[in-house]
């Protein structure tokens, strides 16, 4: 019975040795496409707007 306790815990670290993690990181087969118009037309329609707000309150500020 000497025996027993060590070899089953020397199996239990075997089988939580036996269960490691892998992470796998893959590349996109599919470019990536980054668009910085949109700021720019935000930008744009936001000034437009503020613009005629001002117009038509010039007292406002």
């Amino acid at each position: 019975m000497s025996f027993r306790t060590p070899l089953l815990a020397g199996a239990g670290l075997a089988v939580l040795a036996a269960c490691v993690h892998t992470v796998k990181i893959e590349p996109s087969d599919k470019p990536i496409k980054i668009d910085l118009n949109i700021t720019q037309e935000v930008r744009i329609i936001l000034d437009k707007q503020v613009e005629d707000l001002i117009a038509d309150n010039p007292d406002l500020f």
